[in-house]
């Protein structure tokens, strides 16, 4: 009985989901532009440290915690 509630969960999942393109994209690689990288931001066309990057460094140092 548990088996043939798995198969059918199973059918109707398989049902649900869109089929899948086999084709390759033309672009393995999404050209990102003005990225500033990890931890930080973009604001007014300057990168700058998110807050938890700041807090973590202000902690670093003995600052705040």
């Amino acid at each position: 009985m548990l088996r043939l509630i798995a198969v059918v969960f199973a059918l109707a999942l398989a049902q649900a989901l869109p089929p899948v393109s086999l084709q390759q994209p033309d672009k393995l690689v999404v050209p990102v532009r003005e990225a500033c990288g990890a931890g930080m931001h973009r604001v007014n066309g300057v990168c700058v440290r998110t807050h938890a990057r700041r807090a973590a460094s202000r902690c670093a140092r003995g600052v705040t915690c």
